[in-house]
């Protein structure tokens, strides 16, 4: 994820903003409390520095996505933002993870960056028929909205009006312009409104896009990480200390996507931020208490 990266981080303040009202509305509506499901996962399976480490030696790169799932339980699905998915795909993706694991499929870019949501009416059928394949390894979909896609409020309402109410959905904003207090507003309320989520997005140098602001029950964050600088971790302590607060009350499912630069070190992430859930005694599903993943070789699930 190259949205908001700087080259050194030592003075971002990368304190989270205050949680909005709205927020805690929103999860209070719930009626639910200490009830969330947390999915934690990386972009990619196809790392090949994790051959030896979560990859068992000599894992072939057909193999990859297998392992990963005995490791993460959820994806970040990137490579259906290149091309529509599919029946076939979606049968060999399924074939590799178990039951609970999820899949985070991003919108074509043919959607969300060429046509740039008019007239997008086919494509969006398209795209939903071949990711319904996934069927209960679904999880959220999300639409990334280009830096250069300035406020619309018109075109991005019509667009989740128009979408299949059966396939969950979150929008992320990149252009500055929709962080103007009036414009997020009346966005956020139109996509509460329709039961559409947003994406928070912990980045360097977008501190706007840390907006806190959640829709519907679902978060979903995308969390660059400076790889292993000091402020990672100190950044996920606070994430898992919100996470929590948000559990109690309300939240129903949460997705926490880790990204850095030097991809192989998500797992030095993921051991860190797993570990600190475990230490405030999550009652979060699947199952509980949670496990750390264990190198360079063990194949335990962390889930």
């Amino acid at each position: 994820m190259d949205f908001g990266k700087l080259d050194n981080v030592d003075r971002v303040d990368f304190s989270l903003p205050p949680v909005p009202k709205e927020t805690l509305e929103v999860l209070n509506k719930t009626g639910k409390s200490g009830q969330a499901e947390l999915f934690i996962g990386c972009p990619v399976w196809g790392e090949k520095d994790w051959v030896g480490k979560i990859y068992p030696s000599g894992t072939k790169p057909k193999e990859f996505l297998h392992y990963y799932a005995t490791q993460f339980n959820c994806i970040e699905l990137n490579s259906t933002h290149y091309n529509f998915p599919n029946e076939l795909l979606a049968e060999k993706w399924k074939a590799d993870v178990p039951a609970d694991f999820k899949f985070c499929p991003k919108i074509t870019q043919d959607i969300s960056h060429i046509n740039r949501l008019v007239n997008v009416e086919s494509m969006v059928e398209t795209y939903c028929t071949g990711i319904r394949y996934l069927e209960n390894n679904l999880g959220t979909v999300f639409l990334q909205l280009p830096p250069d896609f300035a406020p619309d409020i018109k075109i991005v309402t019509h667009f989740i009006e128009k979408w299949p109410k059966d396939v969950p959905l979150a929008i992320e904003f990149r252009h500055a312009g929709w962080f103007d207090k009036r414009i997020s507003t009346e966005m956020f309320t139109a996509m509460q409104a329709n039961n559409i989520g947003t994406v928070i997005s912990d980045v360097a140098a977008r501190r706007d896009a840390a907006h806190m602001r959640l829709t519907n029950g679902t978060a979903f964050i995308r969390f660059q990480a400076n790889d292993l600088h000091p402020s990672d971790f100190s950044r996920m302590d606070a994430w898992s200390a919100l996470l929590h607060e948000w559990n109690q009350q309300g939240l129903e499912t949460a997705y926490f996507f880790l990204h850095t630069k030097t991809r192989y070190i998500n797992l030095d992430l993921a051991i860190y931020l797993i570990g600190e859930l475990n230490k405030k005694g999550y009652k979060l599903k699947p199952p509980y208490p949670w496990k750390e993943p264990k190198k360079p070789e063990a194949q335990t699930r962390l889930f």
